[in-house]
């Protein structure tokens, strides 16, 4: 299948569908909003002299408040979500030789909700807004350096001694999370869980432009990696042989997927499965060459991210219901198809 799809002709299609979904994420919510003036309001934020002779600017203020502070704002996590996840998830399959391997198995994500819910439970915004963000990312690194600890010896730096260390991870700090909750202020506890079930609607303006860029870099980073974890797909010895320094390659993946990770967890809560099924489905069109993979689930996770988000504001309207409730049936339904396939 590799060899019917071009990668350049898979790229432009998801540009489209991720355009198409931007603007089907603006328009659908409980107030619905024209196209016209959906444009006409994204347009007046840039400038008023951008609205142009064909658009009529007919919309009320509670409208563009609604567009401009709510909707655009988790338009742009989404992207950043679903892109970080999927390249998080792809680079690090490749860095572990697993194909089911995500951030979520290697206890990243366990790492960063129990810094979340510290937060959330215990010791509140004592650093201000991005409290969220720096104990996710703290919690994130405990989890590495644990990973980093328990692959010291030689031996258990195999790819399945790795994975097998990133679930004995995950489970221990999931178990100190849940501690956490129930030491915690029993009337927080149904902010927590309704935080680890995964959403978008945390986004606003003064919280994403750190985060933002910190993503942005950590994925051109990972994807700047690709020929490295090309390398690593064809074995240690293969790789030192091309000249990849092996742990140095693998740690700074480890470490780049840990960063990106951590933080989209402090803005979304945990949504499983992106990383993994995004990159499985993108490597069945584009193959496993990671210079072209890893572009294109960026774009996959976030036209996959907009998709779900959409999802999970209709399904239950004017309810919304959790992004990761949605990501979790999808993926798990997945996976099924796959195991009854072949």
């Amino acid at each position: 299948m590799s060899k019917t799809f071009r990668p350049g002709l898979i790229g432009g299609a998801l540009l489209l569908v991720i355009l198409a979904l931007s603007l089907a994420g603006i328009m659908i919510g409980v107030s619905q909003i024209r196209p016209d003036q959906a444009l006409a309001i994204l347009l007046q934020g840039l400038g008023p002299d951008m609205l142009g002779t064909f658009i009529e600017p007919d919309w009320r203020k509670s409208q563009s408040v609604i567009i401009t502070e709510l909707r655009a704002p988790r338009v742009i996590l989404a992207m950043l979500a679903g892109a970080g996840l999927a390249v998080a998830g792809a680079a690090l399959q490749a860095a572990t030789r697993n194909p089911l391997t995500d951030p979520f198995l290697l206890g990243v994500s366990s790492g960063a909700s129990l810094g979340a819910v510290l937060v959330i439970s215990h010791v509140g915004l004592v650093i201000g807004a991005y409290s969220m963000p720096v104990f996710s990312f703290a919690g994130g690194l405990l989890s590495f350096l644990l990973l980093l600890m328990l692959i010291k010896r030689p031996e258990n730096q195999r790819p399945d001694r790795l994975v097998l260390a990133g679930v004995a991870i995950s489970f221990l700090l999931m178990a100190g999370t849940n501690g956490l909750i129930f030491l915690g202020d029993q009337r927080a506890a149904q902010s927590v869980v309704f935080w680890m079930l995964g959403g978008l609607g945390r986004a606003r303006w003064d919280l994403l432009p750190i985060p933002a860029l910190i993503i942005v870099l950590g994925v051109a980073f990972l994807i700047w990696q690709a020929r490295n974890l090309n390398a690593l797909m064809m074995g240690q010895e293969s790789a030192a042989a091309l000249g990849v320094s092996v742990n140095r390659a693998r740690v700074v993946v480890l470490l780049l997927a840990t960063l990106v990770t951590s933080l989209i967890v402090s803005l979304t809560g945990t949504i499983g499965f992106v990383g993994l099924v995004v990159p499985h489905i993108m490597r069945a069109f584009v193959g496993g060459d990671n210079r072209t993979l890893l572009p294109l689930c960026a774009l996959a996770g976030a036209a996959f991210m907009l998709g779900m988000d959409i999802v999970a504001r209709m399904l239950l309207a004017p309810q919304e219901l959790p992004i990761g409730i949605i990501t979790g049936a999808v993926g798990g339904s997945y996976f099924c198809y796959l195991l009854a396939r072949r």
